[in-house]
């Protein structure tokens, strides 16, 4: 539906994630990946969507000196937001099992913030969507970590690998946000763009 409108245009993904690129894919959009380097840090008075709000717009001004005439980029940033603080990516398995136990028999929302980038303008929307999880055993967390080493996911669990077959008992709001890219906001966004 969107190829004909962006015939003219190269869409950049700015992202390394596979899921997000997978879930690009099934948009039936062509794109390029182009991900550049960035320090992510933000600052520490913001919350929730502010904070995905800031980096997925950091992540875009990255690419201000070198955005051609025809060119759409999407950046994009997702947070666990649990007890009014971020759960972000783990950087071992002692802080992946540590934020499993947190979200283990609780709710959680997940946060991704998403910003459209021209020459001409730019778009920043988020989507929020609230996961229930339930108790899990340590020998479950262990396992996940050991063999699915989720150390590049936002809360350290994919919601499409074991731990969330097993652990999710509902979502409130799209499963694809949790997977990192609102996909039903980023269609809309682009057909008004």
């Amino acid at each position: 539906m969107l190829v004909e409108k962006f015939k003219n245009n190269t869409i950049i993904l700015a992202s390394a994630s596979p899921r997000r690129q997978e879930l690009f894919k099934e948009l039936q959009i062509p794109f390029t990946i182009e991900v550049k380097s960035i320090n992510e840090v933000y600052p520490t008075n913001l919350k929730g969507e502010e904070i995905t709000n800031y980096l997925a717009t950091l992540k875009a001004k990255a690419f201000e000196t070198s955005i051609a005439e025809n060119n759409i980029v999407i950046t994009s940033d997702t947070i666990v937001w649990l007890n009014n603080k971020a759960l972000e990516k783990p950087k071992n398995s002692n802080e992946a099992i540590e934020m499993l136990q947190k979200i283990s028999g609780k709710s959680h929302k997940v946060i991704t913030s998403v910003c459209i980038k021209t020459i001409a303008k730019q778009v920043v929307f988020s989507d929020t969507t609230v996961v229930n999880f339930k108790q899990l055993s340590t020998e479950e967390i262990n396992f996940y970590v050991e063999n699915y080493h989720p150390f590049d996911k936002a809360g350290a669990y994919g919601i499409q690998e074991w731990i969330g077959f097993i652990g999710v008992t509902s979502i409130e709001g799209s499963y694809y946000n949790v997977m990192g890219l609102p996909v039903h906001k980023l269609y809309q966004e682009l057909k008004i763009l």
